[in-house]
This record gives C-alpha cells, structure tokens and sequence, in this order.
C-alpha cells in the first residue's frame, strides 16, 4: 500500500490550522486548497465550487469545493470529505507541536483540529496520487462550508458537480478506528415572547414580562423531565434553550425575550413529540402571565429541521471498506452512533451512504481542544487505501 510523506502532511496541516475560517468565512481555506491542488496538477476545469452559500439561510462567502478525479483505472466512483469550517473560538490559532499532540500554544483558542485534520488527510491524500501518479479508480474530495452551524454545506450541496459517487467516507473527529454508522436529528427554534412593558417602579401591574413566561416556560420544561436529557419510557431525545435576549434596565417591565432552543432525537416521532412540549410550555407560559387588564403576553415560535437522523445498513458498501481498511492497516474499527449531528447525515438523506471516520481530534470546541497526530498519520494511511484501491 501507497504511503504518505509525514513530513509534508504535517507541514501541510500545520498551514491549514493556522488560516482562520470559522463558519461563513472560509473563504481563505478553500482558496489554499485549491491553490495546493492546481500545483499539483489539478485542471481549472476540475476543481469546482458550487454556490451553497447564496442558499444557506445565514449566508456566507464561498460554497463548497469538489476535485474530482478521472483516476487511471476502472471502478465505482467514490467520494472523501471533510468540512472546512471552524467555530469562532479557532480564530488566531496558533498550534504547536508538543510530543505526540498538536495543541494550541496558548489557552484564549480552541485548535480547529475539528475539522482542519480531515480537511488535511483528504488533501494529502489528492497531492499525494497526483505527485506520485498513483493508480486509483475515479474519486470526488469535496470540503464542505459551514457544517458547525448546522450542516449547512452538506444540506445546499450542488450533487450535480460531484460525478455520482456511489458511496461517500466523511472525515471529522475522533478515532481513527471509530465508524459513525448513524446519528440523531436536530431541529431548532427561534422563539420570540411578547410582553407588555411598563415602569418597573411605578406601574408594574400594567406590563407583561416576558422574562416571567420565558422563567415559566424553560421551568416547566425542566420540572417535567422535558429539558436535557429525555428519558420517556423507551424513546430517549435531548432539548435545550441554548441562548436567551432580553431586557435593557431593570425599571422596566421588559417586553421582549428572544430565545433559540433545540430538540435532538435518533427518533423522528419522538422528535416531534419534544418540539410539541417545548411549544406548549411557552404558549402555556405566556397565557398564565397577565397585566392588570387581563391581557397576556403572546409567543412566536419558528423551527426548522437542520438535519434528519440516519443509521447505514449493517452491510452498506461504504462500511464494509472502512472496516477492511482500518483492518489492513492493523486496528480494530469500532462502530459507533453519534448524538451530534454530522456530514453525514445530509449526504446519506440525499442518496449518497456516507460513514464517517475520525482522525485523532479529541476535546472539540473547546481550549483544551488536541490532534493526535499518529492518528491523524493512522487516517491518511486509511484515506490512501480507500482513494487507491481496486473497485
């Protein structure tokens, strides 16, 4: 098998780490990748982005990027991705190496090893065939925008530029031996209460506060196991009002809260069910909370399904070479279902199976964030079978 120059790929994801690119800019990165892929040989012609962000309701400055490759032997087109966005605690990076880890060099930036690693194993896997002119069967790399914000990238793909693959293997976090084979799905919620405002002081029994019914709702959730984690009978979900807006003094009865909140579950009924508690607790709420006049306050709910839950069949294609990869390769591959929502999710909805592998990220999102990098070495060896084997 094909190995990689280690030396190069850790030159290479060191230079990615560093380009900031948090969701909706990731304008620079996708401008390195290709740069990287035409001087290595890649025609204009070849290299394609799609205009995904124009779609995108939280809009953006690039789309997606697909390289598709002829390849020099016959088989099944298949398809490697990564996203290439960052969250906005990555900006200013700056990653060290510190024995067997990648960390950030200080404590004020998470590393963006989620998911600049995948982003780098599908890169150094593209370099690596076109400057060794490695045999492979045709292969599509695609790096998608904004998968941190709700798998935006992967929902508004253009399917057209990609060459039909017939099966996808999404690179992002963990183990190099763990095989996401499903993951839930997530649905948000902007909610906005309307109060009556009123002087705090003077006339409070005129106003309607909607910090009391947003209290009342968000409670009511939490008391009646509708909150966190939700264990009802068989069917298991998650909810959570992640981020809450309003007042402005505390002399007046403020008149306005806006929340976003989400509700998660492999379960698409059980789903349904959670969206429906969580709108009845704030419609309740604002009904119960009245001025002096009778009037109540009032609640607009808006919600939308970011992604839909997925499980790959024990038998799918894309799987099965997964597993045969990180077994030639030595390692034992684990499948595993997430409770996050991934990549996947969209491509696998949209008629491509897709199954995703890690590459040693671990601690995302956070300071403490690191890249084991025998593992991201582990992956890019798995990525080089997988892009040069006989299909």
């Amino acid at each position: 098998m094909p190995q990689h120059d280690t030396k190069r790929a850790e030159r290479l994801l060191m230079r990615l780490l560093k380009i900031p690119g948090k969701s909706g800019r990731e304008s620079r990165v996708m401008a390195f990748i290709a740069d990287q892929l035409r001087r290595a040989g890649v025609p204009d012609g070849a290299i394609q982005f799609d205009k995904a962000h124009l779609r995108i309701p939280l809009g953006g400055e690039i789309g997606n990027l697909a390289c598709k490759l002829p390849g020099t032997v016959r088989g099944s087109r298949w398809m490697l991705m990564a996203h290439a966005d960052t969250v906005p605690l990555c900006v200013g990076v700056r990653p060290v190496r510190r024995g067997r880890w990648i960390v950030p060099a200080d404590k004020q930036t998470a590393l963006g090893a989620d998911d600049r690693a995948g982003t780098a194993v599908l890169l150094v896997t593209a370099l690596e065939i076109l400057r060794r002119k490695l045999p492979c069967p045709p292969l599509t790399l695609l790096w998608t925008v904004q998968e941190e914000v709700g798998l935006q990238g992967a929902r508004y793909a253009r399917l057209g530029m990609l060459g039909k693959p017939r099966m996808a293997l999404n690179f992002d976090g963990g183990s190099s031996e763990k095989l996401t084979v499903g993951a839930t799905g997530g649905y948000r919620m902007d909610v906005r209460i309307n109060g009556i405002a009123s002087h705090a002081g003077v006339t409070p029994q005129k106003g309607v506060s909607a910090i009391t019914i947003a209290s009342l709702a968000i409670a009511r959730l939490h008391r009646e196991g509708w909150h966190g984690q939700i264990v009802k009978g068989q069917c298991r979900g998650t909810a959570n009002v992640g981020i809450i807006h309003g007042g402005d003094a505390t002399n007046v009865v403020t008149s306005e809260v806006t929340l976003r909140a989400e509700a998660r579950s492999h379960d698409p009924v059980f789903r349904r069910k959670i969206i429906r508690q969580i709108e009845r607790a704030f419609r309740d709420a604002a009904g119960e909370v009245r001025n002096d006049q009778g009037t109540p306050g009032t609640v607009e709910i808006d919600g939308r399904l970011d992604y839909d839950s997925y499980k790959l069949a024990a038998d799918e294609p894309c799987l099965l070479a997964a597993e045969a990869a990180i077994r030639h390769l030595g390692g034992e591959p684990l499948r595993a279902i997430s409770n996050g929502g991934l990549d996947a999710n969209w491509m696998s909805s949209r008629g491509i199976p897709t199954v995703s592998l890690g590459c040693g990220q671990e601690n995302g999102h956070t300071t403490a964030e690191r890249l084991d990098v025998e593992e991201f070495h582990r992956a890019c060896r798995i990525a080089m079978r997988l892009a040069t084997e006989s299909r």
